[in-house]
């Protein structure tokens, strides 16, 4: 079960998206929607390996009610495009445009907690922007950034 806030759009959701080893389309639909850019409203098929990640940091963290602020979800090439002309932190090729990636906080938690933890786990990129507070977690090649 996971519980977010789409900090952008103040939407919020909380639902079960995998019963045992099998993830529940319907959730996974929701999900994907919840994720969209809302920017443009495109929204793409995100990974669910990223909601185990996010499953597994909060109960690592003991916050089995904790909320996820999501920050960025799925960013469309054109979005991703325009960020990058006025921020220097934003990668060409960033995995939010495949579905892999989200920025997010927990509640309650600070967000090096969040980072220590999804670092523990070993399953994707970590990056921390303590100035931003905020922690990108991806299902790509494992490696950290930031502070």
């Amino acid at each position: 079960m996971l519980s977010l806030h789409h900090l952008h759009t103040d939407e919020r959701l909380t639902l079960t998206y995998r019963i045992g080893a099998r993830y529940q389309p319907g959730a996974l639909r929701r999900l994907n929607h919840f994720l969209r850019d809302f920017r443009t409203g495109d929204s793409i098929e995100i990974d669910p390996q990223l909601f185990d990640l996010l499953h597994d940091v909060k109960a690592r963290l003991g916050q089995d009610d904790g909320v996820f602020e999501i920050i960025s979800g799925y960013r469309s090439p054109k979005t991703n495009a325009n960020l990058r002309r006025t921020s220097s932190g934003v990668a060409k090729k960033s995995l939010h445009m495949s579905g892999q990636a989200l920025d997010v906080r927990l509640s309650r938690t600070s967000t090096r907690s969040v980072r220590d933890t999804a670092l523990a786990l070993g399953r994707g990129g970590v990056g921390y922007y303590p100035k931003s507070d905020f922690v990108h977690v991806d299902t790509g090649r494992v490696r950290r950034w930031g502070a």
